[in-house]
This record gives structure tokens, sequence and C-alpha cells, in this order.
């Protein structure tokens, strides 16, 4: 009996690129088990070494979440569909019924009027009923804080200067990026350099000279988190690490603020609104992080461009309908959106009872340490799994001097279309994801050359020499910053990406 199993983009190169798959299986433990048994790679990244499902995991039948079923031994067949839906980085009922009542609780008589400019500028909200000029006003009133201004929060952060919302707050502390241009679109090729938040603002409010651009140039860390976002009716999530995810998920919850939810990856995306009265909350999905370097980054695996357009834009949609108290809000809801598929799909999310910030009996009341707390180990300093002793790293001089000599073997674990971008002269590219079935290729005995292993930035090649040394091959050394810092140091004639 095989039965449908959804891959997601984060774990289609373990599935040889596969976005589904069919095997046999009677139950979810095994069907898993089968999925796994053919696809050994995947193991790590489903199951913990004592061969629990990974928190950071969640299955679904059909739209429902396993955990609320019987689990693994939930039985499956024929017509229905698994899906593996991961962290990129449950009860109560689900979205509501009715419209929900407006974030900004501001008597009506008491809210800010529009000029005749803002009129004509609006008049397209003003003829909706869901909207009208009481709404209107409402998005007047609104103070919405976006957390990032990069991929998600330049769709987000436009659209709500566009729509009207009063007071619009940006957190970030990065200077724009060559890079950033090809999907953070308030920003252009002037802005290189620059701060975001200065180029941001200047964007922002030259789309819309009535809206109040607060910049917040910090780092969101747990000793400022509660002051900035307890300034905020509505908290746009556009976090791209697990760290700040989880604060302002704890942040949201403590302060009673919704969360417009959105993460990204490559063409995957996800959208939710967390922490409303009654419903779930990001750790309702996602119970703990994934561990440091076993998730890669936009950064790492790349993402499409117009990608964040459509998920931010969700997002904003979602903060709107918040504040003017219409539709139906993703509270209780996990939006799924696949670009190569263009196809959506919601999933039921619940409140998790035992949940440590929002369950019955919260354990986490006030913030704590987000860093530590994505180290997965408590108390633990947090350290990079894949990190390597300093006689197993090699610098790009070392590694030009050994070039010059041709006296090592040079490896690159990059994935095919990273090495069309760039390379270093005389490397052999076997990328990572292969690497496990194709070590015979790599030079062995005791007559073989240095190894030197080497990806963008280092991490990935670090994997890489952990899995060659565990196989014997010994004289394996990670490349210290990868090929962007032989760019920088050795060979800047070669692009970086």
């Amino acid at each position: 009996m095989a039965v449908r199993i959804l891959i997601p983009t984060p774990l289609r190169a373990f599935t040889g690129q596969q976005a589904e798959i069919r095997l046999d299986g009677h139950n979810v433990g095994e069907l898993l088990e089968n999925l796994v048994a053919r696809y050994g790679e995947l193991r790590q990244h489903l199951f913990t070494p004592d061969g629990k499902l990974r928190s950071f995991v969640n299955i679904y039948v059909n739209d429902n979440d396993i955990r609320y079923l019987e689990k693994e031994r939930t039985p499956i067949g024929e017509t229905d569909t698994l899906s593996i839906i991961p962290s990129v980085a449950g009860g109560a009922p689900g979205s509501p019924t009715t419209a929900p009542e407006p974030r900004t609780a501001t008597p009506v008589d008491s809210l800010p009027t529009l000029s005749n400019d803002e009129v004509r500028r609006y008049s397209r909200h003003l003829i909706m009923p869901e909207v009208g000029v009481e709404g209107q006003r409402r998005l007047k009133a609104a103070k919405v804080l976006c957390v990032g201004a990069g991929g998600l929060g330049s769709p987000a952060s436009l659209y709500l200067a566009a729509a009207g919302v009063g007071t619009l707050g940006l957190v970030d502390f990065d200077t724009v990026d060559f890079s950033n241009l090809q999907r953070q679109v308030l920003y252009d090729t002037a802005d290189v350099g620059r701060s975001k938040l200065g180029a941001a603002k200047a964007r922002l409010t030259g789309l819309n000279p009535e809206v109040n651009v607060v910049t917040h140039e910090t780092a969101l860390k747990s000793s400022n988190a509660l002051e900035i976002l307890g300034q905020y009716d509505v908290i746009v999530d556009g976090a791209d690490n697990f760290p700040t995810r989880y604060l302002v998920n704890d942040a949201c919850v403590l302060l009673g603020k919704p969360n417009a939810y959105g993460s990204i990856f490559r063409f995957d995306g996800q959208a939710s609104v967390f922490a409303v009265k009654g419903g779930p909350c990001y750790r309702c999905l996602y119970p703990e992080p994934p561990p440091p370097g076993l998730v890669p980054s936009c950064a790492e695996g790349g993402v499409l461009g117009v990608l964040p357009g459509v998920i931010g834009t969700i997002q904003a949609t979602e903060a709107i309908k918040l504040i003017v108290g219409a539709g139906e809000p993703l509270v209780g809801r996990l939006l799924l959106f696949d670009a190569l598929r263009m196809s959506f799909r919601t999933l039921t999310l619940r409140r998790d009872p035992t949940c440590p910030v929002c369950g019955d009996a919260p354990t986490v009341n006030a913030l704590i340490d987000y860093e530590q707390f994505c180290g997965i180990t408590p108390g633990a300093q947090v350290t990079d799994p894949a990190a390597l002793p300093a006689d197993q790293e090699a610098t790009v001089e070392e590694l030009k001097s050994l070039l010059d000599r041709r006296d090592i073997w040079l490896l690159d674990v990059r994935e095919p279309r990273e090495f069309e971008i760039c390379r270093i002269p005389g490397s052999t590219l076997i990328p990572l994801g292969e690497l496990p079935k194709r070590l015979d290729e790599v030079p062995q005995g005791a007559d073989a050359p240095d190894i030197i292993v080497h990806c963008k930035s280092g991490v990935r090649s670090a994997k890489a020499v952990k899995l060659l040394r565990e196989h014997g091959i010994t004289r394996a050394k990670n490349l210290k910053g990868g090929i962007l810092a032989w760019i920088d140091r050795i060979d800047p004639s070669l692009p970086k990406y």
C-alpha cells in the first residue's frame, strides 16, 4: 500500500531532489522508518540518536498534526498524504469563523481623523466595507513593528506603509549588501554599504510621508526586547535566525502582542499568526530549535528572490486584518507555500496546554538567554557542532603555498550551482550530500596527499572533514573562511556571492 510523502525543500538534498515519494507503510512510524531506510542521510534530520522524532520536525497526516492523533502509531492509508514540516530559523480551536475584534481597541471617537490628502490616498480602502473610514482610522492609530528589514521585512514594511499604518517600527542593525538586492526590495544599488534602517526610513517616508517610521538600530536581545516590542500593537516577525525567532515569540506571549510570523527557504514559505489569546505560539509548533548548523540558512541554501515578497505580503495582510478586525486571521493555522508547485496548503495548529510559554502552567515567565537555548544543551556554551580543533584547519595562505608546490588534493563540497559561480583552480567537486557515497573518490592510503576541504564559508566543509576523519581519512583539513576568504585575501578577481 503506497502512501504519498511530501518532502520539503530543505530535505530534498537527501532524497535525490524528489519532492514527492511513495512508500509502503500501515502507520506513520512504519512509513518514516521505511523512508530513512531508503534515504539514510534523512535519519539525523528526522530522529534523535536514541530514535525519537525530533521536536523541531512536525509530521502531518493530511492537515492533522500526529501529536494530536496517535503519534507514530497513527494509521495511514493509500489515499492519505504524509507531510514533513521542519522549522526553517499544539488545545485551542482553529481560527475564528467571525471577524475578530480590532487589535487597536481605541473608541471610535478617539481615533485620529483623516485629512483630505489621506482620504484621496486611501480611497480604495475607504470604499471597502471591511475597512471603511473607521478601519482606516484604526490603521492610522496603529503601531506595527517589523523585526528585521531584510527579505521579509522589505515587502511587509512597504505594504504596511502604503496601507497607512500610523507608526511603523523597524529593528535591524545591518548594512545593505549587493547580495540583498535580489530580494530586499526596500533598497537599490545606491544604498549598498548604507545602514539598512537609514535607507529604509527614506524609502518608506518617500512612499508615504503620513507614516511615522521609527528605527531601532540595534540587535534585538532579551535585555531590550520587552521595551521595544511593548511600544507596538502588532509584531511582524521577519527574523532570519532561531534565537531571534524564539525571542520574538516569547516576548509576544509575555506582552500579549500578536505575532505575524513568516519564514522562507529556497522555494518554500510558511506563515501563521501566533500569540493571540487562546491560540498557539511558535513553541507549540516547534518546541525546540534544531541543533546549530543542522538547518542551512538562506545564505547557504539560497532563496528564490520573489519568495519573501509572497510571504512578507501575507504577513502584512495578517497585520492589517488584525488591526481593522476583518476576516479570519491565520490563528491556529499554518499556511505552507510551495513556489515550485505554485500551491498553498493550510494545516491545523493547536495550542499546546503543556507549552512552557503559552500553556496552562507556563514555566517561562521572563525572557531567557536565547543563544544558549538554541545551543540545545541547557547551561552549556553555544558551540558549533561542526567546529574543529586548530590542527584540523588551514588558512587560505597555507592553501596557496601548498597549491604552488602542487602538494595537495583540494575538495570542494559546495553545490554544482555554486561551483559554476566561482572555484579555486585545481579543486574537485563532490557536494557534501553526495560525499558519504563517493568516499572512494577521495585519495586514501599512506601515499595519499594532504587534503584541504572547502565550501563557501567553512561550515559545510568542517562537517565534511569530520565525516572523512570518521572514515579513516585523517589527512583532511578544513579551509577556514572557505572560498570567501580565498577571494578576500588571495584572488579578488573571483566573484563573491
